[in-house]
């Protein structure tokens, strides 16, 4: 499953976040994300129905992309997003049990953190990356500085306020890629604007790392 997340985050750097899609749209509006280049998905816990949103996700497309979930905060919560199918737990802050919980389920684990305390601890428990969250709250020369004193191996993955004029200073920094919610969806998108604004981020990501 890591290696997976792994091939699949080198292969497109990008993490569509699908806050507040219905089971009823998932699969047409995802599907047109994955049509146009996203190769990670994430539905956040908050969504409606959202373990039936990843359930049906992961029937269509599990074959070829990673599915996994957000604003996940409680041991509960991961063994269900596991028995739904969903393979990556992503958390909105600092939770080291529920890294440790996904691990042990074989999940890969990004939990949120902001200060070099709570990194170095979510590494420390075996995060496999990092959401820097609310990235609005770290310029890019602030994460340059994180990224001077954390290990080189560790992922750090901004996600809030990312836009395609602030995308090239962030991996300049030292971003190793980036999530994207409302930049890719809002509630109520269509597939064809969804996959209109995917092809653009997915393509400024491609002549940023070159692609």
């Amino acid at each position: 499953m890591k290696n997976r997340f792994s091939r699949a985050f080198r292969e497109m750097p990008l993490i569509g976040i699908f806050r507040g899609i219905t089971p009823i749209e998932v699969e047409a509006v995802v599907g047109a994300a994955i049509e146009n280049g996203i190769r990670i998905v994430e539905v956040p816990l908050n969504s409606p129905d959202a373990l039936l949103s990843i359930e049906r996700l992961v029937k269509r497309f599990g074959n070829e992309v990673v599915i996994g979930a957000g604003t996940v905060t409680t041991l509960a919560e991961v063994l269900a997003v596991a028995k739904a199918g969903g393979q990556i737990i992503v958390t909105p802050y600092a939770r080291s049990f529920v890294v440790k919980r996904a691990q042990e389920l074989g999940l890969v684990a990004i939990p949120g953190a902001l200060t070099p305390t709570e990194i170095a601890e979510m590494y420390d428990c075996g995060a496999d990356g990092v959401k820097i969250f609310p990235a609005e709250m770290v310029t890019p020369t602030a994460l340059k500085a994180l990224r001077a004193v954390l290990p080189a191996a560790l992922p750090l993955i901004p996600v809030g306020g990312i836009s395609l004029e602030n995308m090239a200073a962030y991996l300049s920094a030292g971003a190793s890629g980036f999530g994207l919610g409302s930049a890719l969806y809002r509630p109520g998108d269509s597939p064809a604007s969804v996959a209109e604004k995917t092809a653009i981020y997915v393509r400024r990501i491609q002549v940023l790392v070159g692609q």
